[in-house]
């Protein structure tokens, strides 16, 4: 908001209590000098009850002193506030041309085949139909459900192959983080340190191996017995 809500009430309220000159007090009430100047001299023809600006506050203490210290100075309306913000533009459902609205249902059944992870309202959204048309054709108790065959929406024409890539990226992403995690089946690899530590340790088996069964040990043997046998 530029100006005043009451342009004429508010020059008047300037005009008897400050100093501003008339093209100030004109610009900022987006008024003509001459209509403030006669409003000034009491010569304009409606009866005008002043209002304070500060009280309101379009305009502060301050910025009245600033201009009436400089004349040359442009008064700027304060911000309100309690400011109210802008409507948002609703989002408005797909249009669909009508020749080729009879191609939905092949287009839900497509997508519904090939992409369960995407929900009612994101079909709904790519394709522009309802959430009763899709639950009809998943349940398979469309009136038409004979005569519909999948179809690719993008080659129908019906959304574009972005929408329906991003649609499905978003629909992964949430599937993978609601999905619980995968418990392990079957037997494990065993560790690197595991491994490591059982080749390390395999040198020395042998060596006691050697050690108990050592050739030299069992031939010597051998012989004790053979000589016990001849004496």
């Amino acid at each position: 908001m530029t100006k005043p809500l009451m342009p004429k009430a508010t020059a008047m309220w300037l005009i008897n209590n400050t100093t501003l000159t008339f093209d100030q007090i004109a610009e900022f009430c987006g008024l003509h000098p001459l209509e403030v100047k006669a409003m000034a001299d009491d010569l304009h023809p409606e009866k005008i009850v002043p209002l304070d600006p500060t009280m309101n506050g379009q305009l502060t203490r301050e910025e009245i002193t600033a201009g009436e210290k400089d004349p040359r100075k442009k008064l700027v309306m304060a911000k309100s506030a309690h400011a109210v913000p802008e409507p948002k533009n609703k989002s408005r459902p797909r249009y669909t041309p009508v020749s080729r609205r009879q191609d939905r249902p092949d287009a839900i059944a497509w997508i519904v085949r090939n992409h369960p992870e995407l929900t009612d309202a994101e079909i709904g959204k790519l394709i522009g139909t309802t959430k009763a048309t899709i639950q009809a054709i998943r349940n398979r108790t469309h009136w038409n459900i004979a005569n519909i065959k999948p179809v690719d929406p993008v080659t129908l024409g019906l959304t574009s192959q972005l929408e329906l890539d991003l649609a499905v990226t978003k629909a992964a992403d949430r599937k993978a983080k609601t999905a619980p995690p995968a418990e392990p089946k079957g037997a494990t690899l065993k560790p690197a340190s595991e491994t490591t530590q059982e080749s390390e340790e395999q040198p020395a088996d042998e060596e006691t191996a050697q050690m108990k069964y050592d050739p030299a040990s069992v031939f010597a043997s051998f012989q004790r017995v053979r000589g016990g046998e001849k004496s």
